[in-house]
Parts: C-alpha cells; sequence; structure tokens
C-alpha cells in the first residue's frame, strides 16, 4: 500500500492530472463540433444536358431535388470531366445523352453517364443510391403508365412493374455520423497515449531514482502503481463520452454506473501493457517512442476509422492483443447497442487475460531484476569482507 501512496502523491503532482483530462476533453469539444454536422447532405453535381428537352429539363428537377444531390451547374454540350472536376467545386457529373425526351416517348432504352470523382470516396455518400432511386422510380412510372394506358389497372400494373419492395433501416448510427466512431477513436487515442506514456514510465524513474526496490522486492509493489492512471484515465473516458454525447450527439445508452466497469478493466489493461512496455527502457525519454508499438496499431487495426473485417485474419486476430480492440468492442455493444454488460463477458474476459499475461511477463522481468540486484548486492559485500579478512 506504500507504493500506491507514494505514486498518487507523484501522481498528484505531475503533469499528468491535467493531460489526462485537458488532452481528451479538448478532443472531444474540438473534433465533435468539428464533425457534428458531418453529414454530406447535397453532394455537388453538375449536369451535361445534350437533349434539351422538357423531359430532360424533369429529370434534372428531379436530381437536384434528391435529399443527396444538389445540382451546381448545367451546360449544354459535353465538357471534359477533368475540367468540370478540376476545382472541386462537384463531385460527379450527370450525362443525360441527346434525343434522351425522344426514346423516353417511343419506350426505347437509354443510357444515362455519371462520372464521378473518387479521389475523396467520402464525398460522394449516398450519390449512388440517389441516382439508382431516381431511375428506378422512373423505370417504374413510365412502365406502369404505359401498361394502365392500355386497359390494366393501378394495382395489376404495379406487381408486375415492382413484384418486390425493399424496405430498409439503419440501426444504431442511422445517419453515419463520423462522432460515433472516427471522433471517439481520436479520443480514445490521446487517452492511449497520454496513459501508455505515463505509466511506462514509472519503472525507469523509480530506477533513476533509486526507489525501485524501496518497498520490497515483491511485483506487487510495482504493479500496484497502476492503480492511479487506471482511475484517472477511466474517469476522462467517461467525461469525454459524456461530452460527445452532449455536444456531438453520440449515441451512448449504457448506464454509465455500469459502463465504468469495463472502462476501468480496460484503463488497468492498458496502464500495465504501458508499465511491460517501458520497464526496460534506460531512461524516461525513451518510453514515448515505445508506446508507438501499441499506438499505431491500435489506431489502424480496431475499428477507429475502418473496420476490422476489412482487414486479412492474421490481422484481426493481432488486434486481440491490443486493450482498445475490446474496448471498441464494448462501446459498439454496450453504448451503441444498448447490451447488458452480462453479454459481454468475451470482451470482458479478454480484458482481463491481457491483464494476467502483462502481470506475468512484468513479474518475470521484476524478479529477474531483483535477483540481479541481490547478486550484485552480494559481490559487494564479498569484496568488502575479503580485504578486511586479510
Amino acid at each position: 500500500m506504500k507504493s500506491l501512496i507514494d505514486e498518487w502523491k507523484y501522481v498528484s503532482g505531475s503533469k499528468f492530472v491535467r493531460l489526462i483530462f485537458i488532452g481528451p476533453l479538448i478532443a472531444a469539444l474540438f473534433f465533435g463540433l468539428m464533425f457534428s454536422h458531418n453529414q454530406i447532405c447535397k453532394s455537388p453535381v453538375v449536369v451535361i444536358d445534350e437533349d434539351h428537352s422538357e423531359y430532360s429539363r424533369q429529370l434534372i428537377s428531379k436530381i437536384n431535388a434528391s435529399q443527396y444531390m444538389s445540382v451546381k451547374n448545367v451546360y449544354a454540350s459535353r465538357m471534359s470531366p477533368e475540367t468540370l472536376l478540376a476545382n472541386e467545386q462537384a463531385v460527379a457529373v450527370i450525362m443525360l445523352p441527346n434525343l434522351l425526351g425522344i426514346r423516353q416517348q417511343q419506350g426505347k432504352s437509354t443510357n444515362i453517364g455519371i462520372l464521378m470523382d473518387n479521389t475523396m470516396p467520402s464525398g460522394l455518400t449516398g450519390i449512388r443510391t440517389a441516382i439508382q432511386e431516381i431511375i428506378q422510380t422512373e423505370n417504374m412510372t413510365l412502365s406502369m403508365t404505359r401498361l394502365i394506358q392500355k386497359g390494366m389497372d393501378a394495382d395489376t400494373a404495379k406487381g408486375i412493374v415492382s413484384p418486390l419492395a425493399l424496405q430498409q433501416r439503419m440501426l444504431f448510427n442511422p445517419t453515419s455520423s463520423y462522432v460515433g466512431f472516427m471522433v471517439l477513436g481520436f479520443v480514445n487515442i490521446v487517452v492511449l497515449m497520454i496513459t501508455t506514456s505515463a505509466a511506462g514510465s514509472i519503472a525507469p524513474r523509480l530506477r533513476q531514482e533509486g526507489k525501485l526496490f524501496t518497498n520490497g522486492n515483491s511485483p506487487f509493489q510495482l504493479w500496484i502503481r497502476c492503480v492511479p492512471y487506471t482511475v484517472l484515465s477511466s474517469i476522462s473516458l467517461l467525461l469525454s463520452y459524456g461530452l460527445l454525447k452532449q455536444i456531438g450527439g453520440m449515441r451512448f445508452e449504457a448506464e454509465p454506473y455500469l459502463f465504468i466497469i469495463p472502462l476501468v478493466i480496460y484503463a488497468f489493461a492498458l496502464s500495465l501493457l504501458g508499465m511491460l512496455i517501458g520497464y526496460t527502457a534506460k531512461d524516461i525519454s525513451k518510453v514515448s517512442l515505445r508506446t508507438s508499438f501499441v499506438l499505431y496499431p491500435s489506431f489502424l487495426a480496431t475499428g477507429i476509422q475502418l473496420t476490422p473485417l476489412a482487414f486479412p485474419e492474421p490481422f484481426q486476430i493481432f488486434a486481440w492483443a491490443l486493450p482498445m480492440n475490446w474496448l471498441n468492442r464494448l462501446i459498439r455493444g454496450m453504448a451503441f447497442r444498448d447490451g447488458a454488460l452480462t453479454a459481454y463477458s468475451q470482451e470482458l474476459g479478454a480484458l482481463l487475460i491481457i491483464i494476467g499475461v502483462v502481470s506475468l511477463f512484468m513479474g518475470g522481468l521484476f524478479l529477474r531484476e531483483t535477483r540481479k540486484a541481490s547478486t550484485s548486492r552480494e559481490l559487494l559485500l564479498n569484496a568488502d569482507v575479503v580485504p578486511g579478512g586479510l
């Protein structure tokens, strides 16, 4: 317990307290506000209308009325898409060919072209869906009109033209808000960086101060020093999530008093992992560089910007060793889907396994250093005794 008290005293006077609260809260505030209205409701497009018919004008009006697209300009003749998309004033070019209206009246098929700038795929959100909906609606309307003109009733005509209708519903993040994954990931990364760097500096700091074995030769006296970092990191994460919910509209359905349980387990696993990574560092300045071995894989492979299912299976398995992988799963399960704590025993168990494995490795390193220190002391004592005996 003396080690724990000593570490609390050190933490209370260090920069860690300020960093662990100010850093994540600033990230949550800044990115939460930045992406609070991130949905691209009206992607800008330009239309090349070579037909100049009443029908083409009606089709352009329907494109502009879509909730996903906004027609910025209409050109009367064909132009190079490189020219039209050069200054990023539009993300797509829609081409309405000549004789479109006449072929529509004759009941003939016509190809409508759409050229999309995929250098920034996020700008194309919804355009494919919108175009498909417009074309499908036009085809169904035209087909039903012709069948009704031939004497068929509307219900029968609809059953022939469109016998199946699709109804879909997006769950848990219906607006595809970046706050629920990208911004949340930034906040988690900030906490990971600060916590692993601080916890990783414990052993090198104590070694430099000559206090590594002050409170005994048991690994427990070092293990328990992670508690202050665990408590403060857990509180910081919970406050940051609350801020994202208030300013960014992030979905968070779990009760805070329940969600603090996985947060504490995660923060403890993260602190221990940081301590293990920095244990053999010769001085504190080397710790930050070592934490990048956890920082970058956590950013890339744990579902912050890209689902882990997009990675090859070996990479998915590698992510199991990263505490943030299991935190992200718990957030998606408990906070977003409103799952019960008991339903996520696998994720909690994985974090506990990480704690156990890291504790074993760290205990082994500590005991090995203890034996080396004891051997060195014995050699010094023997060296002092031998000259005295002579």
